[in-house]
C-alpha cells in the first residue's frame, strides 16, 4: 500500500491536471528530411545489430560433451566452449591417469565457471561430462622387439630365431601421447641356462617405465596346411603357409621348404593346420605300372629311344623294371620324365622271359 504525504489532497485525483488544463500536444510534420532522418537512424541500428549478435552468441558458453584429456591438468577450454581465449587456459580440475576414463559432475564445472566471474553455461542437460586420458600404449609387440634389440647387441642371439614370452597377461606400458620414439629395454639380464630375461622399458629418458620379464624360446619355421587335401592330391603353394613354432616342441622332420613341398601329392589324407612332415608328401609319379614308355638309349655320340612298357610306377629319379616291347627283355631304367626312362651302357639290366610276371617293387 502506498502511502502517501499529508500535505498531498485526501483525493488523488486531485494532483492530476485537469484535462482541459494539459497542454495541448504539438504534431509534427513528416517532411523529405525528416524521413531522411529516420531512415539513417533506423539503418545505423541494424548494421550496430548485425556486427554486434554474432560477438554476443560467440561469447555464449556452451559445455562440452565427452573429452579427451592429453595432460594432467583439465582447463576451461576443455570443458567449456566460447570461453575465449584469455580464459581458456585456467586450469580447473585434474585429468585422471593416462588411460583411464572419469567424470566430472556438471555442478562443479558451473561452479568453477563462477568462481572464475563469467555468466551462465548452457549445459544442454547434460548432469556429468566423461574424461578419458589419452595415452600411447606399449604393447607386447613393441616390449618384445626391445628386449630382442638388447639381447642380439648385449648376447649375440639372433632376434629372427627367437621369441621372447612375457611373464603375466599381456603387459602394458601407458605413456604420454608426445612421448615419442621406440621403446628401449635397459637394465637386461639374461640367464643362458634358464634362458629367463629380465628388463626395464623405457620412454625417453626413462620417463616412462615398466620392468618385465620372460622366457626365451628358440623358433623355427614349419609348414603349415591351409586346407584339407586328398590323399594323392597335389599341393599347390597356396595349399601351404609358414608359420614360427618353439623349437622344443617342433617334430625334427618338420617340413618348412615351400618350393620342395609344391607341386608334390599328398601321401595320405591331411587335415587343414597340418604341421607337414617328411613323408607327408612326395614327388608325383611320372611313370604308371603297365603304362607305355620311351625308353632313352644314350651314350656319347649315340641317341636311340625304344618303346617299352613299365612294369612299376615309379617317380622323377627312380629306378624301375621296363619291358622292352621289341627284344622281350626286362630293363631297369630310371625315371627322367613323364612316361620317359632312361638306360646306358653302365646301367643294370636283367632279362627275363616275357612270359614271366614282373617283379613288383
Amino acid at each position: 500500500m502506498t502511502v502517501f504525504p499529508e500535505s498531498l489532497a485526501s483525493d488523488p485525483t486531485d494532483a492530476i491536471p485537469p484535462l482541459e488544463e494539459r497542454p495541448p500536444l504539438c504534431a509534427a510534420r513528416l517532411t523529405v528530411g525528416v524521413l531522411g532522418r529516420l531512415t539513417g537512424m533506423l539503418l545505423t541500428l541494424l548494421a550496430i545489430g548485425y556486427f554486434t549478435l554474432p560477438a554476443f552468441a560467440a561469447e555464449t558458453l556452451r559445455l562440452r560433451g565427452d573429452v579427451t584429456a592429453r595432460g594432467d591438468v583439465l582447463s576451461l577450454g576443455d570443458l567449456v566452449e566460447g570461453a575465449g581465449t584469455e580464459m581458456a587456459g585456467k586450469p580447473l580440475f585434474r585429468a585422471p591417469a593416462l588411460g583411464a576414463t572419469g567424470t566430472i559432475q556438471t555442478r562443479r564445472i558451473l561452479d568453477a565457471v563462477a568462481g572464475l566471474g563469467l555468466g551462465p553455461v548452457e549445459t544442454g542437460g547434460r548432469v556429468q561430462v566423461a574424461i578419458q586420458r589419452a595415452a600411447r600404449r606399449v604393447g607386447a609387440p613393441e616390449i618384445e622387439a626391445a628386449l630382442k634389440r638388447t639381447l642380439e647387441s648385449g648376447h649375440g642371439l639372433d632376434p629372427r630365431v627367437i621369441s621372447i614370452r612375457l611373464d603375466g597377461e599381456a603387459p602394458v606400458l601407458l605413456a604420454p601421447v608426445d612421448l615419442n620414439g621406440a621403446a628401449t629395454a635397459l637394465d637386461v639380464v639374461y640367464e643362458p641356462r634358464s634362458r629367463r630375461v629380465t628388463g626395464l622399458i623405457s620412454l625417453g629418458e626413462r620417463q616412462a617405465s615398466l620392468r618385465v620379464s620372460g622366457l626365451v624360446v628358440e623358433m623355427r619355421e614349419v609348414a603349415i596346411l591351409a586346407r584339407a587335401i586328398r590323399n594323392g592330391e597335389p599341393v599347390t603353394a597356396a595349399d601351404v603357409t609358414l608359420e614360427r613354432r618353439p623349437r622344443e616342441s617342433t617334430p625334427v622332420d618338420a617340413q618348412a621348404n615351400l618350393a620342395a613341398i609344391a607341386g608334390e601329392v599328398a601321401q595320405r589324407a591331411l587335415g587343414a593346420g597340418t604341421l607337414l612332415r617328411v613323408g607327408d608328401t612326395a614327388p608325383p609319379e611320372l611313370v604308371a605300372r603297365g603304362e607305355a614308355v620311351s625308353i632313352v638309349y644314350e651314350t656319347p655320340g649315340v641317341s636311340l629311344t625304344m618303346r617299352g612298357q613299365a612294369n612299376e610306377a615309379g617317380r622323377l629319379g627312380a629306378t624301375v623294371t621296363v619291358l622292352n616291347v621289341a627284344s622281350k627283355k626286362v630293363l631297369q631304367a630310371v625315371v627322367v620324365g613323364p612316361a620317359r626312362v632312361s638306360v646306358g651302357p653302365a646301367a643294370p639290366q636283367r632279362q627275363a622271359s616275357a612270359a614271366l610276371p614282373a617283379p613288383i617293387r
